[in-house]
């Protein structure tokens, strides 16, 4: 009963990517300052390209809202910083494309990037890897460095994402 016991109540180290969250298979959710946020199965991808170091993560909605996320120097499964240093690379950012339909030349659209500084803002954690599937949580804030200088908090986010390979 206590071997049971203890390897009921082990954990993961904060290494190992964790809990790759409860996300329906071929999508990425998360929410923006309080709101939902959830991609289509057609327009999301996990992407493993140059030789395997980097994971590259495309996820779009049919609102013209989407996350664009890349780890530099990836190696599977594990925890990646955003930000947070001169020689950390990974890069989240959180697009929101306004359509005027009417005058199609008056769309707008909004980048909220991370890092924006040098201080860490969140962070991707990839807790699971297949030949098929790459499936993780992340978390960051963002900053329109191009537009109103606003921050939106990208929290709760996760994903369950076909993997390719470039």
């Amino acid at each position: 009963m206590t071997i049971s016991l203890v390897s009921l109540t082990s954990c993961k180290s904060d290494d190992d990517g964790g809990d790759g969250g409860n996300t329906p298979s071929g999508t990425l959710t998360a929410r923006i300052d309080g709101t939902n946020y959830q991609s289509l199965d057609i327009s999301s991808s996990a992407t493993v390209a140059n030789n395997g170091q980097n994971l590259i993560i495309i996820a779009s909605n049919s609102d013209g809202n989407a996350f664009a996320i890349t780890i530099a120097g990836y190696s599977g499964p594990g925890t990646y910083p955003l930000g947070g240093g001169a020689n950390i690379f990974n890069s989240a950012s959180y697009t929101e494309t306004d359509v005027d339909l009417n005058n199609p030349q008056n769309s707008t659209t909004e980048i909220w990037q991370a890092p924006y500084d040098d201080t860490q803002v969140g962070e991707i954690n990839i807790s699971e890897e297949t030949d098929t599937k790459v499936i993780g949580t992340f978390n960051f804030s963002g900053k329109n460095v191009g537009g109103d200088q606003s921050v939106k908090n990208v929290t709760e986010g996760s994903f369950n994402l076909t993997k390719q390979t470039t």
